[in-house]
């Protein structure tokens, strides 16, 4: 499958860029990721509850996928859910994100992949705060998280 140009929203350069979707083979995927990682993102896999490395991480930042790179979410979204996974009102725009019905387990929910690799992130559920109502619960494993400079943060 040939790559995909797409548009996606680049918090650094506070923009939106032409970036290619992103298409490797299962065994380049094992290669490059850990195998907690492959798991959630290419096996639809979950973490267990209050075990992922950002449901409790306070730092102002940028949560990115883990398997592409790709900006996803940012800590000024993100807010504590009580469920034991990063939570989160809204992405960074919506073209990063994609979301398409999960009816696995006899359970109707919505799942939340990465706009340019794919990769499986969580589910959005509409029992979130205001002002979007939406609360993106997502794995740890699936994310990165870089911090936010402190000259950053004082613009």
């Amino acid at each position: 499958m040939e790559p995909t140009a797409i548009r996606a929203y680049s918090v650094q350069e506070e923009r939106y860029v032409m970036t290619e979707t992103i298409e490797k083979t299962e065994a380049e995927w094992r290669e490059i990721l850990s195998p907690e990682q492959y798991s959630i993102l290419r096996k639809k896999g979950t973490e267990r509850a209050f075990t992922g490395k950002y449901w409790n991480n306070h730092e102002e930042g940028i949560y990115r996928c883990a398997g592409c790179g790709l900006d996803l979410f940012s800590s000024q979204t993100k807010f504590e859910s009580g469920t034991g996974w990063p939570s989160y009102t809204e992405p960074v725009a919506p073209e990063n994100i994609r979301t398409r019905p999960d009816n696995s387990f006899f359970m109707r929910r919505t799942e939340v992949v990465c706009a340019r690799c794919g990769g499986h992130l969580g589910h959005v559920f509409d029992d979130g705060p205001r002002p979007t109502g939406l609360r993106y619960c997502l794995n740890s494993a699936a994310l990165t998280f870089e911090k936010t400079h402190e000259d950053e943060a004082e613009r």
